[in-house]
Order: structure tokens, then sequence, then C-alpha cells
């Protein structure tokens, strides 16, 4: 019975695989035809934390982009939900078993990721980390924004906004996330700085989606509620979909400007709410770089460069409604095409 439970694991890993791709990706087993001029195509799989969301779409375009200067190839494998472990395990396997060259991941946890991705190098198949950090495993760099920094840019921000005193909340995203962790860390570390601001509540997490972010940020604000507005003075909030489900319910109760209001990504939605005032900064991550670098990284160390940097830090930025027109701004919120 094991070995049909097994089987079937397998065929529903590849089954993903195949279904998060698209026109400029492929998730078969047997080797591509070679390039050109005669040299093998490059199977690079790159396994991001999910699909839906604009950050991940842009990491894929900068892949792409990157794979298509050094005729190679993206397999792009996503799990269905950001918070499916197990199914993330299962995607790494799959393609390990598919036998491509190499592996561009971002780990949901930073525990749970290291047993498949140590399988993954012991069978020769390096393995490249993206976005969030992993705990331990010889992996070949980790391309990343340095997220404590970009938490520290928030918090900066939210003390000149609250004139250095009031009362705030921060909605953390998932336990186990390195990435918004950080962001989270550094974040609350700067605030620390500023003994007239109370944080009143930083134990509740958003979860994977924008539905249970929306469900979380009631649940935190709801007991917050004083006369038409609410009894704090500002909301932090660490990633693309904590940051939009908490301004949906602020919309939804017309709380929108009467709370400073600080989230972290970008995406169309979240960029009309900063040029409405619902928002009042976004700090801001340069996905397609860090697809396009880790990518570059890899496909250098396959082709015998060992001397890849360890770290690259794509880079963070601060974003009001003054400075999104700002060439550099505008380009990096830029949505991915389609």
């Amino acid at each position: 019975m094991q070995r049909w439970i097994g089987f079937g694991l397998v065929c529903a890993a590849l089954f993903v695989a195949g279904c998060s791709g698209d026109k400029s990706s492929t998730d078969g087993a047997t080797s591509s035809a070679p390039n050109a001029d005669g040299s093998k195509k490059l199977r690079i799989a790159v396994i991001p934390k999910g699909a839906t969301h604009e950050f991940w779409k842009s990491v894929h375009e900068g892949a792409n982009k990157a794979a298509a200067e050094d005729g190679a190839e993206v397999v792009w494998a996503a799990p269905q939900k950001e918070d499916d472990k197990e199914q993330q395990g299962q995607i790494i396997e799959t393609q390990v078993t598919n036998k491509v060259d190499g592996i561009v991941l971002a780990p949901l946890d930073a525990s749970a990721m290291v047993a498949p991705v140590t399988s993954a190098i012991d069978a020769k198949v390096p393995v490249l980390i993206i976005d969030s950090a992993l705990n331990g495993a010889n992996t070949v760099s980790f391309v990343a924004t340095d997220n404590e920094k970009g938490g520290h840019l928030a918090g900066a921000e939210m003390a000149r906004l609250l004139g250095g005193k009031g009362q705030i909340v921060v909605l953390r995203y998932a336990e186990g996330s390195a990435s918004t962790m950080a962001r989270e860390k550094g974040f609350i570390d700067e605030i620390k700085k500023n003994p007239g601001i109370k944080i009143v509540s930083d134990n509740q997490y958003a979860g994977a989606t924008v539905e249970t972010a929306q469900k979380a940020s009631e649940n935190l604000l709801s007991p917050l509620k004083k006369g038409d507005g609410l009894s704090i003075d500002g909301i932090y909030t660490p990633n693309e979909s904590s940051t939009f489900g908490m301004l949906r319910v602020l919309q939804d109760n017309k709380w929108t400007g009467k709370v400073k209001f600080v989230g972290f990504d970008s995406s169309p939605k979240l960029i009309d709410g900063l040029k409405a005032n619902e928002i009042n900064a976004l700090v801001i991550q340069n996905p397609r770089k860090m697809g396009y670098e880790g990518v570059k990284t890899i496909i250098k160390y396959i082709k015998g460069d060992k001397s890849v940097p360890k770290t690259v830090d794509t880079g963070a930025a601060l974003v009001t409604k003054e400075n999104l027109t700002k060439p550099e701004i505008a380009e990096t919120i830029a949505p991915p095409k389609e």
C-alpha cells in the first residue's frame, strides 16, 4: 500500500509542476535539444513559494530573461499554496528525478526544506536559494533582499510618520518564513529606538493567502475600534498578501487615512492604495533581479565557476506617493509582463 501512496505523491508533484508552468517553461524529464552552437541546453528548475502573487510572477520573468541570455531553459514548478511545505518538498524530489541541471529555490520554511535540499545536493544537483534563507545545507549561493534592513526602513518611516510617538500593531506573516521573520525583526528593532512608540500587538499571523490575511486583520483590529476609527496610530505588514489583506479591511471599514499604514512588497492594487493615500509607504524588493541573478549565478556555477558569491543582495527601497515616478522606482514596481 505504501508503494502506491508514494507513487501517487510523485504523480501529484509532477502534475503540479506541469500546471504551474507557462509557455516559457518546461517540466519534462527528458533533456532539451542542444543550443544552435552544439552546447548543452541547461535546464534550471525554479521553485518559488507560490505562483499567484505578483512578486513571484516578476521572479519568473527575471529567471526567464537570464535563461534566455545563456541558452538555458527554466522549469517553473510552484506549490499551489504558499504554506504547503510538503508539496514543495515533493516538487524538489520530482525535479531531481527529472535530472534538471540545477535548482533555484525559495524555501517555504527555513528548516523543513533542509532535508529535500540536502537530498538534491547528494544527488549532484546544485541548489541556489532565493528570497528566504535556509538553515544549513551546502547551497551554491543566497540571492535575496536584505530583509532585516528592509524592516528597518519600514520602522524608520513609521517612526517619522508618527513623530516618534503612538501605538501600533504588527501583523506577522507565518512562522518559519525566514524572509518575513527578518522583516518583522528589523521593523521591531527600529521601533524600539523610539520610546514614545508602543507596539500593542505583534503575535498575530496573516497566513499564506490574501483571504487568511483579511480574516486575521479583522480579528486583530476588531477589538481596537474606537468611534468611527481605531485606537491605534499605525500598522505594519511584512509581505504582499498581508498588506493587501489589511488594506481590504481598512477600506471596508472606512479606516483608510485614519491610521498610518506601512507595508512590504508591491502589486498594482497596492500601488493604487499608495496613490490614494490609503497606504503611506511600501518597502519594495526587486523580484526580477532576484530571479535573474539566481539563474545567472547557478548557471555560472554549473559551468565551472566555483567562485560565485555566497550572498547577493538584490536591494530594497522605500516607496511613497512622492517618489513613485522616479525611474528606478517605476521600473521596479512595473507589473510583470503577461
